[in-house]
Order: structure tokens, then sequence, then C-alpha cells
């Protein structure tokens, strides 16, 4: 078959008419919600925005434990995108980039991975606008044009882009005109202008408009506001004339919106997003913004205070009565022996580029005699600095005669560790903090429960279990 037809050919496989699409949303369509979108009903699920540059200092690694494809960010051992073959053919990369090069050597890294890829043209964060990228490309439509040509010229996948449309209508059509003109497969289009916010209206008259002057498939976007229901959605892409509607806030909202069965009670949407993120070993953090989305005014609530005063994934799962199957999946990990991101794993020598050196190999947990449980320190369980575990252990130290504690903390990437030298004794935390202060306070908390200065009810109230 002729190489041009066989590109062609598979092109096809992603079809963007009459498609029910998750948005691209910053720390929102990770894993977990992706997957969780395909089960209520999403046709087609778009990545948040990765920058070029972040993806080309990553490595590809299959995950055995997890059943994913992770891309592992050379630099801190961190993911950078997470990957599984349940989305194979439903997800679409969206890459941040000013450059057709980067974009370029992007697309062939990841192509074996997903179903396709998106230049983003729409973000107006202020980040992306300096770096010439996202809404930036909608002033360089040159630009735009070229880095699009490339992908659609040498790559294997459907290449589209998401744009939001300009103040005046005629170069709006004007610009799609020349994006449609690269190959591209489809354009989704953001009714909004750069300068618009949620609380302006959506310009639908300039979707329809759009739509009836391109041959390709235009995704309507920016709609969220008149859409509540499944039916809604259905109402919108009418009203726009467009081929697909892709859907970001009202997903974010609950995502059950994408069903046709109807609107699920946020609860239940909740502990199924909560079961994908153990599943995926998704970071606390990440997992934490998903669900306050979800939450929203409800975070008023004893279980929303409950549930923000929570840290690891155990605390936030036990909110929901699911530290059961939080438990029983760690152990499943454990023994198949996931490195997960309280383990942050440096490169394996065949992971590595020619020239490069291996980070540094040296964890806490190598250290000799160290006690060492995997403790979380929780601020807000602390009314006063006072009753802090650095400042007791302090105070017990002196009491005591015995030296004043010595901590020797480690950093990867973000994330710290800490052990402390008490009496000649070593304790330490596993759980990687997100500052130094943190786990400093998590390796007190270890030492003071060890030295029976504080009893398990204490211990327990972060969240902690004795090992």
């Amino acid at each position: 078959m002729d190489e041009k037809v066989a590109i062609t050919t598979e092109r096809n496989r992603l079809n963007y008419e009459n498609k029910l699409i998750l948005a691209p949303m910053v720390r929102i369509s990770t894993l977990p919600m992706r997957l969780l979108a395909i089960d209520y009903g999403a046709d087609i699920v778009y990545t948040e925005e990765l920058i070029d540059w972040k993806l080309l200092r990553s490595f590809r690694r299959e995950n055995d434990v997890l059943g994913t494809v992770d891309y592992i960010d050379k630099t801190d051992g961190t993911v950078t995108f997470r990957t599984c073959p349940r989305e194979r053919d439903k997800v679409v990369l969206q890459i941040g980039t000013c450059d057709a090069t980067r974009a370029l050597k992007v697309g062939k890294m990841i192509e074996q991975d997903v179903a396709g890829i998106d230049l983003n043209m729409g973000c107006p964060k202020l980040f992306s606008l300096v770096g010439k990228m996202g809404a930036a490309l909608l002033q360089e439509p040159e630009t735009a044009r070229n880095i699009l040509k490339t992908l659609v010229d040498n790559l294997s996948i459907p290449v589209t882009c998401k744009i939001r449309v300009l103040p005046d209508l005629n170069k709006t059509l004007e610009l799609c005109e020349l994006l449609q003109s690269t190959g591209i497969s489809a354009i989704a289009v953001h009714g909004r202008t750069v300068s618009e916010r949620p609380q302006h209206a959506n310009r639908n008259v300039v979707l329809k408009e759009i739509s009836n002057r391109l041959s390709i498939p235009v995704i309507a976007n920016g709609g969220s506001k008149e859409i509540q229901k499944y039916s809604d959605i259905f109402k919108f892409k009418e009203i726009t004339g467009c081929s697909s509607v892709m859907l970001a806030r009202a997903a974010e909202w609950n995502c059950s919106i994408f069903s046709k069965e109807g609107l699920l009670p946020m609860e239940d949407v909740i502990k199924s997003y909560l079961k994908y993120a153990v599943n995926c070993d998704n970071p606390p953090s990440n997992t934490k913004y998903c669900i306050q989305n979800i939450l929203r005014e409800q975070q008023e609530s004893v279980l929303g205070r409950k549930f923000l005063n929570s840290q690891t994934l155990e605390q936030i799962c036990n909110c929901w009565d699911l530290s059961d199957y939080y438990r029983l999946k760690k152990r499943e990990f454990d023994e198949k022996g996931l490195l997960g991101r309280s383990q942050v794993s440096p490169m394996r020598e065949d992971d590595k580029q020619d020239g490069e050196q291996l980070p540094n190999k040296r964890k806490i947990a190598d250290e000799e005699d160290v006690v060492l449980m995997h403790c979380a320190f929780l601020r807000n369980n602390y009314v006063t600095d006072l009753q802090l575990p650095k400042t007791v252990l302090h105070k017990w130290s002196q009491t005591q005669r015995k030296k004043m504690p010595n901590y020797n903390t480690q950093q990867k990437g973000k994330l710290f560790r800490s052990i402390v030298t008490v009496d000649g004794r070593k304790y330490g935390s596993s759980f990687w903090e997100k500052n130094k202060k943190w786990a400093e306070q998590g390796a007190a908390l270890v030492c003071l429960f060890s030295l029976g200065l504080i009893n398990e009810k204490t211990f327990a109230a972060n969240g902690n279990v004795p090992s």
C-alpha cells in the first residue's frame, strides 16, 4: 500500500462527526477523569494541555503494575502523561507549543499511544501567552499553519486544533479557513474571545457561521452555562449547527452529564472517580482538586470540611468510605512492586539517553537502623505552633538533656522526605511531602509515636496507621 494512502486510512480511524467530547482542562482532564467520562458516554476525551518541552524531556515506560503507559519526566521522576489501552482509540493529546519542529518530535514520540493530537490555540493564561503558545497563536496564524501542516504531513494520527473566536467575525472565518487548509481533521471552537470569561454569553451565532463555512467537522465548545442535562447537549449542537459538542465545566462539575440515563448523584460520581484515582495511582493533590470542582459549594458541609483537611489518597478515600478499597489496591500494587509517587524512581540503565547520567539512587529507606513509617503531616490538625511535632520533640529533648534533634532532608524534584536523629536513633516517614518543613514535621511525628510520647489515637488523627 502506498505510504500516503496508508496514513490517510489510519487517520480515518477517529471520526469527529456527532461526538460527545471531554474538553482539555488543566488539572481536570487527567486519566481518572478521562476514563470516567468514557464510562458515562463520552466518545472522545482530550488530555489537559501538555507543554512540548516537558514531554520531550520525558521517557516512555510501560507500567506493568497499573497496566498503563507512562511518560516520565527525567528530571524528577514524576509522570508527565499517563494513558492506558482502555482509552487508546479515544484519547487526544493536546499539546502546547509554538514550534513546528518540537511539535513533530512530540507527535512522533506519542502517536503510538493516542488516537489524535491537538494544537492548543485558545488558552488565555499568561504562561501560554508569554511562551507564544495557546491564544498567542491566534495572532500568529502563519506559525499555527506551519505547526499544523507539519503535523498533518508527518503523523499517522488525526491532527486538530482548538481556538477561541476573534472579536471580528470575518477575521475569525479567515483564520478558520486558513487552519482548515492545512488538512486538519477537525477544529474545536470556544465561542468566547480571549478576553471574555464564563459570565459572558457564548457566541453561538459565530459558531454556526464557522460550521456553515467549513467543510471539516466543527466542534462546539463554551456552552456549559446552557447545558444542565443530557438533552441540553443536543440543543446546543442544533443551535450552533456544529458537528460535535465539547464539554468542559459541565463535565467538570458532574461527569455523568455524558450519560443518556441522566445525571447521577454527586456522591456516586465522586466514588467512581476515586476508584479510578486509586487504580491509576493518581497524585492526591490532583485527585483533591478534581473532587473540589465536583463538590463546589458543598465544600462548606461537614463532609466537605473533612475532605479539605485530608492530604493523602487514603484519607480522601476515607471520606467516602473507600478506605478498604484503597488498602486492597495498595496491597496489590505493593506486592507487584509499584514505584509510586512516594517512591520517585530514577531512570534505569535502559531508560538513559546517550551521555546522560543516572540520578542519585540513594533513598532514605536505604539508611540503616531507621524507624520508618508511612506518615503524613496534616497542618490543619494543629491549632497552635506549640502543638507541632517538631516543637514537642524539641522541648522533650531539652527536658531530657538530650542532643537537639538533627534533621536530614532529601529532595526529589518538588517533593521532600526527612529523617530525624534523636538520642542516637533515626526516625523517618516514607511519605513525600510538598515542602521541607512538613517533611521534618512528619519525621518528628514518627519519632514521638515511637518513643511513646504520643498515643496511637493522636497518631491516627493524621490518618496514619502504625506499621
